[in-house]
């Protein structure tokens, strides 16, 4: 039986959309090698999901929470989970 892996998922708020966010946000994530992914929402946000050891995801929080120069986060829901069957890569969902 295959151990459950730490998960976060993460909405970010502000100006994050045509900013980069997806694409740096995904640099960011395989930097930490972290699985996942990461895509836009209609009304603004953007929503993130990623899985690996818990320290390389408190990274990835603190990362979200300013984003690429670009970007104006002005706020970040985050929970905390695990996952049996985690990603292996981290990608940029449509």
């Amino acid at each position: 039986m295959a151990h459950a892996v730490p998960s976060l998922h993460a909405v970010v708020r502000g100006r994050v959309q045509g900013v980069f966010f997806r694409a740096s946000a995904r640099d960011e994530a395989g930097r930490l090698g972290l699985g996942g992914w990461v895509r836009n929402h209609p009304e603004g946000t953007v929503e993130v999901y990623a899985v690996g050891p818990e320290p390389k995801l408190q990274e990835l929080l603190r990362w979200l929470r300013h984003g690429p120069p670009s970007a104006r986060v002005e706020g970040v829901d985050a929970s905390w989970g695990s996952d049996a069957s985690p990603p292996a890569a981290f990608r940029i969902r449509s």
